[in-house]
């Protein structure tokens, strides 16, 4: 399976994902996210006051899984997570990417103090079909 591939089938399934992180605590955190792909980077908008920036500072490591669809059909992402709060980056992506409006949350825009983006790099993924029971296919880094 290739990239592209893990790519559509997410998109079919939902444009929410949820992310886990663990922070020092050693102690898990998941919460929903609306992420996009720009090439092979799946970018996200948060807080840099969030506990999900504050665990990939201590731990760059992340696990990402689409909501399922009522077939049991899922993807799942595994890969480095790293926060990017620096203006070139915040406005190159403020338009265009996403789709919808990043001022909704962040009225000031990209000069939004503690507005950041998180690049994801994908290192395996794995897509189920019905749970897995109708087949599974992976996909990792070369």
């Amino acid at each position: 399976m290739q990239l592209d591939e893990i790519k559509a089938e997410g998109a079919r399934l939902s444009p929410w994902v949820h992310i886990a992180t663990v922070g020092a605590d050693n102690k898990p955190h998941v919460v929903p996210v609306h992420p996009a792909w720009e090439g092979d980077t799946l970018w996200f908008s948060t807080s840099t006051k969030s506990v999900k920036a504050r665990n990939i500072a201590v731990n760059p490591a992340v696990a990402m899984h689409w909501q399922v669809d009522e077939s049991g059909d899922g993807v799942m992402i595994w890969g480095t997570a790293t926060v990017h709060t620096d203006l070139d980056t915040k406005r190159r992506l403020w338009t265009g990417l996403f789709d919808y409006d990043l001022n909704d949350f962040m009225p000031d825009g990209p000069e939004t103090p503690d507005a950041a983006f998180v690049a994801v790099a994908p290192d395996r993924a794995l897509a189920l079909k019905q749970f897995g029971m109708a087949g599974r296919d992976t996909w990792r880094r070369s």
